[in-house]
């Protein structure tokens, strides 16, 4: 039996702007119709709340106690934890862990995406430097090689979808090319590359930095490395716009000169949504105090407890970046970053209706996932 449903009274973000008293049309899950004004017919009032896309999270292990490494039955929680605050598609980050864990791991995430549930997997590891590992164990760590990549490649039955690689480590630019020929896409992360380094590593077919700034080394006006780099490429550039990975002016300064390529990240870890304590994170112990993650043994940040509607809210209150550009970021660009933006991403017509209403403090009041209720 079809299903119709009618969303009427919202201010509606659109690509290019926000249609006040806007409505949109669903039918078997597909946005048939938009527009404004008066509707005909039956229609759900949502009295003059947002209506934006469904955001789309390409960086996240874990959330709401759940860290996706432990099971599969944990990283489908950690999935629908940050579903019930917008996120209708997400990408699942796995650490730098010896190769078997990490083909088990794929395994769970191939099953959760043929189900439906995710898009697939990110591999934030095992090709990284040992300079700017972060929250990675070192020894887990190794250089690029195209055999085992291609263990990875089939362990994930199709679902790999991104995978983050240092650009100077021997063998990185054959990997970034063979991660191209495979419909993978190449991330730039974790590097302590120089700015020609870096070059060369999108030059080779990564579309993508990994976190932006974090794990990428400091930069001046003669040395400016590879976030610079990354900024000066076509890759898509992703943030964590929490108020502690990265300061506002900085995120500022990456929607003026790339708005279209901004997208917005979470990096979450199981402690999100639950609050301060003791976690893991992978093989890591993890201390959060005052919302911010660290390790145990030592300083570095070790992922966030941010939510993509905590992303999108700062990016309004605090960025002053405006509605259109914070849902860009959150949900179009990584869209078009994996390459579903014919699918979802936006609110146009023919597009899976996966939509977040927003209260007028931008608060998640409701989730649709192909025009159901969550």
């Amino acid at each position: 039996m079809r299903k119709q449903t009618v969303l009427a009274g919202a201010r509606v973000v659109l690509p290019d702007g926000v249609i006040d008293d806007g409505w949109v049309e669903i039918d078997d899950g597909t946005i048939v119709a938009i527009g404004s004004g008066r509707v005909a017919g039956p229609a759900s009032d949502l009295g003059g709340s947002w209506l934006l896309p469904g955001f789309i999270d390409l960086h996240m292990h874990g959330g709401g106690g759940y860290d996706v490494t432990r099971s599969a039955d944990a990283m489908a929680g950690a999935v629908r934890f940050h579903r019930s605050r917008g996120t209708t598609k997400t990408l699942v980050s796995l650490m730098a862990q010896p190769i078997a864990a990490l083909c088990t791991q794929l395994s769970w995430v191939a099953a959760l995406s043929t189900a439906g549930l995710v898009l697939g997997a990110h591999l934030e590891g095992p090709f990284l430097s040992e300079a700017r590992c972060g929250a990675q164990r070192p020894e887990n760590l190794s250089l690029p090689d195209p055999l085992v990549l291609r263990t990875l490649v089939e362990a994930g039955q199709g679902f790999l979808r991104t995978v983050t690689v240092a650009p100077e480590l021997p063998g990185a630019l054959e990997v970034i090319g063979d991660l191209t020929a495979a419909g993978v896409v190449a991330a730039l992360g974790h590097t302590n590359a120089t700015y020609e380094q870096a070059e060369a590593g999108f030059a080779a077919g990564a579309t993508l930095a990994t976190h932006l700034f974090n794990a990428m080394g400091t930069f001046n006006h003669r040395a400016p490395g590879p976030s610079i780099a990354a900024l000066d490429s076509a890759a898509y550039l992703e943030m964590i716009n929490d108020g502690v990975h990265v300061h506002e002016s900085l995120t500022r300064l990456v929607a003026r000169a790339a708005a279209d390529r901004l997208i917005f990240i979470t990096d979450a870890i199981s402690a999100t949504g639950v609050g301060d304590g003791q976690y893991t994170l992978g093989d890591q112990s993890v201390v959060v105090a005052d919302g911010q993650a660290r390790l145990q043994h030592g300083h570095s940040l070790a992922g966030s407890t941010l939510t993509m509607d905590e992303a999108v809210r700062r990016a309004i209150k605090y960025v002053g970046l405006p509605i259109e550009v914070a849902s860009a970021a959150a949900s179009g660009n990584p869209a078009r970053a994996l390459g579903i933006d014919d699918e979802v991403g936006a609110i146009e017509i023919g597009k899976i209706a996966d939509l977040v209403i927003l209260d007028r403090a931008l608060g998640v009041s409701a989730v649709l996932v192909a025009g159901d209720f969550s």
